[in-house]
């Protein structure tokens, strides 16, 4: 009885252990199956991230590849579009200056370590590798994958900019390679294409250049390896589309790193596992925010100038479309100035890449003082910035900064131990309310920066409608010129050259007219510039000279000058063409005088020593024009040796001031025959000032005085009045003798 009364009191106490078993088994099996449900949960969302950060970092490593490519092609147009390249390249052919300018570059270069140059078969004229002569045909780097971007360029498939890129492998190993076509800024190239020259550059992806992109992309563990397909790796693809290599890189595994953390924790008790599920996503919001940084960082490294450290073209035109979408929202205006530095190209001319590299660095500080905060500032490239400012005084504010500016380039720069003087023209546009659109805003602020360079410089010069319409009528001018010369509608006119002490006719001055069809006479202020500018001016210098050839050999008694652009003297092949004018026209080239400015001495004086030492051997005289307008010295006068000195006109009108004038005249003229040099003396237009010119010593005179320009009829015409010429010099010498005080 006691045994069944203690079964009965140990029946509950076991019913509730077992019930308590089972609830801690149910309680243990759901506990269980909770973290087994939140670390299949942990392993997704790890899982999840580091693929994210995978797949951001494979963007961003793309990005990194694309921009290493496109630095070396911006490096590469910065080389090729450049006006003393083609010079050298095609005009004076001078391998020591690519060799200096090309192949010394690549020495310790970030922008490139290989250059080579070659002719338009695709041979190599000059190969360097990290600062030395590549010996023999450079094979190991004139690869099929390079010569193919060369083909793609010379045989126009690259577009519209004769430039193509691409990763090529070579003996050193995988680099980015490019090609392009030297040519003037212009892009007009006065050369037949089988004259053509091409640059290729190669920058290679070395441990160093790794290394740092790694640092700068934030990518651990990056390497360049063999082309493999993983989830960590880009690969690198040649033109032909085949992958010549990859760079790969460590993954960080943050999705990892955050479950190794958190594990233990929720081993330990499933409430901790919801603390850090928590934790989880913060790590993970802090990942992805550390991620949206670096593809910022990589965004701002894009449309950053390495150079100066502001923005870039790329930088600038995202700025103007955000400023001019902001301005229509708000009505805010935008305003784009468009700076062109003057006078940059001779500084980096006389001193080299490196002076320049840091005037432009000088510049940029100096530009961002100005412009201040609040207000976009960007390197375009070359010697031309772009600012850009916004709101509703946005005009005013524009005006008196360009002014600041011009005031700032008033001053001399100082860069270290050298100091160099350089200006700055400038074009303003406006978006008003935000309505012009960012591209056509640069266009017309880079239209009047040109023409404030046109205007005279050094000056800032605001867009104006009518600039697009005098453009279109100067390119169709152009054109139309192009056209006459071709026909042969370019007439020539003679201006008379007297002798001072007779008033005979010595010589004729040639001068180029045209009547434009349609229009009329053009002034030659007007299309000879368009001509220099354009490149015609070879074609009318020859159709001028060839033109007046013809007509000297009718007149047996005269001689003749004609004027020579500098645009004609840059030419390799002008004395040939000149030497052939002559021998068609079978003139005497010593009847002939040869009409030139100091431009092209002083700019360059080497060559033009030796075209004249080639113009004298024909027979010919060259002439210094426009004596006393710009910066003649007597340095010009001796170191070539002119055989005849023209005094320019404002010279000659300035008489009528005073004996100051009349005394420099003398000083001139004195000059010139101290130095065996006839002088003759332009513009004149009275008869004082013939008076005057007479008695300082000068031996020719030409101006209105004597004769306008005038057609060969009445050239002939002129030549039947030697009594009156006589008569007319009679009265002035005895003017000049009764007047002789107004030289004292």
């Amino acid at each position: 009885m006691r045994l069944h009364l203690f079964d009965r009191r140990l029946r509950p106490l076991a019913t509730r252990r077992v019930v308590i078993a089972a609830l801690l088994v149910v309680f243990a099996t759901m506990a269980m199956m909770v973290a087994s449900i939140v670390l299949a949960a942990l392993d997704r969302v790890a899982s999840y991230a580091n693929h994210l950060d995978e797949e951001r970092s494979r963007q961003t490593l793309v990005g990194a590849i694309q921009t290493f490519e496109h630095q070396l092609g911006a490096t590469l147009t910065d080389y090729t579009v450049w006006d003393d390249a083609a010079t050298n390249a095609y005009v004076h052919k001078d391998m020591a200056w690519m060799v200096s300018n090309f192949g010394d570059m690549t020495f310790d270069s970030d922008l490139f370590d290989v250059a080579i140059v070659l002719d338009d078969a695709g041979r190599p004229m000059m190969a360097y590798s990290d600062g030395q002569p590549i010996e023999g045909y450079p094979k190991g780097y004139l690869t099929p994958s390079l010569i193919g971007l060369f083909e793609k360029v010379r045989s126009g498939e690259s577009g519209r900019e004769p430039q193509a890129l691409g990763f090529i492998r070579t003996q050193k190993g995988i680099g980015s390679a490019g090609v392009s076509l030297i040519r003037p800024k212009s892009g007009d190239i006065d050369q037949p294409p089988e004259n053509y020259v091409y640059l290729a550059f190669i920058r290679h992806l070395t441990p160093l250049t790794v290394e740092r992109l790694s640092e700068a992309y934030v990518l651990p563990g990056l390497s360049l390896v063999p082309p493999v397909s993983h989830d960590t790796s880009v690969a690198i693809v040649a033109p032909s589309g085949d992958a010549i290599a990859a760079l790969a890189w460590t993954p960080r595994a943050p999705g990892d790193q955050s479950r190794q953390q958190v594990a233990p924790l929720i081993k330990a008790a499933l409430i901790i596992v919801t603390i850090y599920a928590v934790l989880l996503v913060v790590i993970g919001n802090a990942e992805m925010r550390r991620v949206r940084a670096d593809e910022a960082n990589a965004i701002k490294l894009a449309q950053t100038d390495r150079l100066s450290g502001l923005l870039n073209r790329v930088g600038l035109t995202q700025l103007l479309e955000d400023r001019v979408r902001r301005g229509r929202e708000m009505n805010d205006d935008v305003v784009l100035l468009y700076l062109d530095l003057d006078g940059f190209k001779e500084v980096n001319d006389a001193y080299g890449h490196a002076t320049g590299d840091r005037l432009i660095r000088a510049v940029a500080a100096g530009l961002a003082v100005l412009v201040g905060d609040g207000s976009g500032l960007a390197r375009i490239g070359g010697d031309e910035f772009g600012i850009v400012l916004s709101g509703k005084d946005a005009q005013e504010r524009a005006l008196a900064l360009a002014s600041s500016i011009i005031a700032f380039f008033d001053e001399p720069v100082l860069l270290g131990e050298r100091t160099v003087v350089v200006g700055c023209s400038i074009g303003i546009c406006v978006s008003e309310g935000g309505l012009v659109e960012g591209g056509e805003l640069t266009r017309r602020a880079d239209m009047a920066m040109y023409s404030s360079k046109d205007g005279g410089r050094g000056r800032w010069t605001v867009y104006d409608p009518r600039m697009d319409e005098e453009r279109e009528s100067r390119n169709q001018m152009e054109i139309d010129l192009r056209a006459a010369i071709g026909r042969g509608e370019i007439d020539v006119v003679y201006q008379p050259v007297v002798d001072a002490k007779t008033f005979q006719l010595v010589s004729v001055e040639a001068l180029a007219r045209w009547t434009r069809q349609g229009y009329g006479p053009v002034s030659p202020d007007v299309f000879i510039p368009i001509a220099e500018s354009s490149g015609l001016i070879d074609q009318l210098g020859l159709c001028v000279l060839r033109r007046a050839l013809r007509q000297l050999a009718e007149w047996p008694d005269l001689k003749l000058s004609v004027n020579v652009s500098p645009g004609q003297f840059r030419d390799p092949s002008f004395v040939d063409h000149v030497a052939a004018t002559f021998a068609e026209a079978q003139v005497e080239p010593a009847r002939v005088v040869l009409e030139m400015t100091e431009t092209y001495f002083i700019q360059s004086p080497d060559r033009a020593r030796l075209a004249m030492e080639r113009l004298r051997n024909l027979g010919l005289r060259i002439a210094l024009d426009d004596f006393g307008a710009g910066f003649s010295s007597v340095g010009y006068l001796r170191q070539f040796g002119f055989d005849r000195m023209k005094i320019d006109r404002s010279l000659v009108q300035s008489l009528d001031r005073g004996h100051r004038a009349v005394e420099m005249l003398q000083a001139t003229v004195a000059l010139a025959r101290s130095l065996g040099i006839p002088v003759t003396a332009e513009g004149v237009e009275t008869e004082q000032q013939a008076v005057i010119l007479r008695i300082a010593g000068c031996d020719q005179l030409q101006g209105y005085l004597f004769g306008r320009p005038q057609s060969p009829e009445e050239i002939a015409a002129f030549m039947l009045r030697p009594m009156e010429l006589r008569a007319k010099a009679a009265e002035l010498a005895f003017a000049a003798s009764r007047d002789g005080g107004l030289l004292v």
